[in-house]
C-alpha cells in the first residue's frame, strides 16, 4: 500500500494551531457557501435584467480596476503581517509584551499602510483606464459616475484593512465571516434592486452600470461598519512610536530608514514593500485574461466570458480561496515564529505532511471534477445561462473552465506555502520568473487567438501559466524541506491507481451510453422543463451512483489514512 500523507500528527501547540486553522477554514467555507447560494439565486434574476454589454463592463473592466487598486495596495502588507503578528497579543490589549515593546503598535502602523498606498494607486489606475477605455465603453449611460463610484468603493474597502489584518493575525475568523458575509449579501441585494427599478423605467438599462457600482459601494461600507462594530475603531494613520532605540536605525546611513524606524518595524516594512512590488507582476498574471479581454474583445463577448467565469469560479471562491488564506495563516505561524526562534523538526515534519495531504485531497477532487463536470455540463448549460448569453462565448468558456479548476486549486496551496516562508531574496528571484511566466501567458493567449480559439484562448493560456507556476512553487517547497533535512516526497500526494481506474470506468459508464445522448438532446430541445423528465433524472442518478463509488474507492485507498493520522485536540 502506498504511503499516504497525513494532515499532521503533532501533539503540541502546533497541533492546536492546525486545529484552529481548520476551524477557521470551515468557517470561511461556510461563509462562502451560504453567501454564494444566496447570491446565486439572486444572480439568476440579475443576469436576466442586465445586458451582456453592461455586465461585461462591470464584471470585467470595473472589477479589473477594483482588484488592481486593492491587490497592489494591500497584498504585500497582508502577507507580511501574517508572518510578523505576535501570538496571544492584540492591538488593544498588548498582553504578554513589556510596556516598552513597540512591536504591536508598529504592526498596527503597518496595517494602515494600504490606506496610504491606495490613494496614489487609485488615482494612477483611474487615469490610465479612462485614457485607454474604448469609445463603446465610455458611451454607456453614466459611465463616469459608475467608474468614480467603483474607485471610491475601493478606497472605502481599504479602510477596513487594519481591522482585517488584526482579525487574521489573531485568527478571529468569526469577525471576518460576519463582516464579509453581510457585505456580499448587501452587495447583491442592492445591485438587484437598482436593476429591478431600472427595468421598470421607459429608458430601461440606463442605470445598469450604476447598479453594479452601488452594489460594490454597499459591500465596502457594510464590511467597514461590521468590523468597527465588532472590533472598534482602528488606527487609520501611522503614529510615532513612544520608544524606539534600534541600533539599526541609529547606524543607518539612509534617511528613509531613520524616519521609517520611528513608525514601523523596518524589517517588516521592507518585506511588505518587496511583496507589494512583486504583486504587480503577480497581478498581471492573475488578471491577465481581463486585461487582454478588455483590449481585444467586444462588450458582448466580455459579458459572455464574465458570466462563464462567474459560474466556473464558484468552486474557487467557496473552497479554494478560504483554503489558500488559511494555509497562509497556518504555514506563517508554524514555520515563521514571531519570536525569531528556530523552527523545530516536529513543526517542519507537520508542515510537510499537511502540504502533501492538501495536494493529495485536491488532486483527487480535481479528477472527480474533470470526470463528472465534462459529462453533465451540456445538461446544466440551459439551466445556468440566460437565453441572451447562449449565443456568446459563455458555453465554450465554461467547458474550458473545467480543465482550469485543477491547476487553480493546486497552485493556490503551493503559492500560499511559498508566500508564507519566502525571504526577500526568494521573492526577487520569483519576480524574475513571474516575468517569464507573464511572457509565456501572453504568447500563449495570442497564439490561441490566432488559431481561432476565441475567448477560450484565455483559459488555455492561464492553464499553461499556472502549470509553470506550480512547477516553480513545488520545486521551491522540495528545496526548502531538503535544506532542513525533512522528508518530503510528492509521489505520496498523487491519486492511487485504484482511484484513477474507478474514475475512468465511471466516465465511460456515464458518457458512452444511450441515456446520456437522450438526456442532452432532450434538454437542448425542451430547455429547463426537461430537467424533471425521467430520462434526465435517471442520468443524474447514474452519475451520483458512480460518483459515490469513486469516493468510496478514494476513502479505502487514501482518505481513511488521512483521518486516522489527523491531529488530536491538545491543550
Amino acid at each position: 500500500m502506498k504511503h499516504t500523507p497525513s494532515l499532521g500528527h503533532s501533539k503540541d501547540k502546533d497541533g492546536g494551531l492546525l486545529k484552529r486553522s481548520l476551524t477557521s477554514l470551515f468557517s470561511l467555507m461556510g461563509l462562502q457557501l451560504g453567501s454564494r447560494l444566496l447570491t446565486f439565486i439572486l444572480n439568476q434574476a440579475l443576469f436576466r435584467l442586465a445586458s451582456p454589454q453592461a455586465y461585461g463592463t462591470a464584471a470585467i473592466q470595473f472589477e479589473l480596476i477594483l482588484s488592481t487598486i486593492l491587490f497592489l495596495s494591500r497584498e504585500g502588507v497582508r502577507n507580511t503581517l501574517l508572518r510578523a503578528w505576535p501570538r496571544d497579543t492584540t492591538i488593544h490589549n498588548n498582553q504578554g509584551s513589556s510596556p516598552k515593546d513597540d512591536r504591536v503598535p508598529a504592526l498596527a502602523n503597518l496595517s494602515a499602510l494600504p490606506i496610504i498606498l491606495g490613494l496614489p494607486i487609485s488615482l494612477a489606475t483611474t487615469v490610465v483606464y479612462a485614457t485607454l477605455a474604448s469609445i463603446e465603453v465610455c458611451d454607456q449611460p453614466y459611465f463616469h459616475v459608475a467608474l468614480s463610484t467603483y474607485v471610491f468603493a475601493a478606497l472605502c474597502e481599504l479602510l477596513s484593512e487594519p481591522m482585517h489584518n488584526q482579525a487574521m493575525g489573531e485568527v478571529r475568523t468569526g469577525a471576518r465571516v460576519r463582516a464579509e458575509g453581510l457585505g456580499i449579501t448587501c452587495k447583491t441585494l442592492v445591485t438587484y434592486l437598482v436593476l429591478l427599478y431600472d427595468s421598470t423605467r421607459p429608458e430601461s438599462g440606463e442605470f445598469a452600470l450604476v447598479a453594479f457600482a452601488l452594489g460594490q459601494l454597499a459591500y465596502s461600507v457594510v464590511v467597514f461598519c461590521s468590523y468597527v462594530y465588532q472590533m472598534g475603531y482602528p488606527t487609520f494613520w501611522p503614529t510615532r512610536l513612544a520608544t524606539r532605540h534600534s541600533p539599526e536605525a541609529t547606524d543607518s546611513r539612509s534617511k528613509f530608514h531613520l524616519i521609517a524606524s520611528r513608525y514601523f518595524d523596518v524589517t517588516s516594512l521592507y518585506l511588505s514593500l518587496t511583496m507589494s512590488g512583486q504583486s504587480l507582476v503577480k497581478h498581471i498574471l492573475t488578471e491577465g485574461d481581463k486585461i487582454i479581454l478588455s483590449w481585444w474583445s467586444h462588450l458582448q463577448g466580455q459579458g459572455g466570458y464574465a458570466i462563464a467565469v462567474n459560474y466556473g469560479s464558484l468552486v474557487a471562491r467557496i473552497v479554494f480561496q478560504p483554503l489558500e488564506e488559511m494555509c497562509r495563516v497556518y504555514f506563517s505561524r508554524i514555520l515563521c515564529p514571531s519570536t525569531g526562534a528556530q523552527v523545530d523538526r516536529r513543526s517542519l515534519a507537520e508542515a510537510s505532511e499537511t502540504l502533501l495531504s492538501l495536494v493529495s485531497i485536491q488532486s483527487a477532487c480535481s479528477v472527480l471534477v474533470i470526470v463528472f463536470a465534462t459529462v453533465y455540463l451540456p445538461i446544466f448549460l440551459r439551466i445556468l445561462l440566460p437565453s441572451q448569453y447562449l449565443s456568446t462565448s459563455a458555453p465554450k468558456v465554461l467547458a474550458a473552465w473545467i480543465w482550469y479548476i485543477p491547476p487553480l486549486a493546486i497552485n493556490g496551496v503551493l503559492e500560499a506555502f511559498f508566500s508564507s516562508i519566502a525571504t526577500p531574496q526568494d521573492l526577487r528571484r520569483q519576480s524574475r520568473w513571474l516575468v517569464a511566466f507573464s511572457i509565456t501567458f501572453l504568447l500563449s493567449a495570442v497564439g490561441f487567438y490566432a488559431s481561432g480559439f476565441g475567448d477560450v484562448s484565455l483559459v488555455y493560456a492561464n492553464i499553461i501559466n499556472l502549470a509553470a507556476r506550480i512547477v516553480y512553487a513545488a520545486q521551491y517547497a522540495s528545496t526548502f524541506f531538503d535544506r532542513n533535512k525533512t522528508t518530503h516526497g510528492w509521489k505520496t500526494s498523487m491519486p492511487t491507481w485504484q482511484f484513477l481506474l474507478a474514475a475512468v470506468i465511471s466516465y465511460l459508464a456515464i458518457s458512452m451510453t444511450e441515456i446520456h445522448d437522450r438526456a442532452v438532446l432532450l434538454v437542448q430541445t425542451e430547455g429547463r422543463r426537461a430537467i424533471l423528465s425521467v430520462v434526465v433524472i435517471s442520468h443524474l442518478a447514474q452519475g451520483v451512483g458512480m460518483g459515490l463509488c469513486c469516493i468510496a474507492t478514494w476513502w479505502v485507498t487514501s482518505g481513511r489514512y488521512l483521518v486516522k493520522r489527523a491531529p488530536v485536540k491538545t491543550d
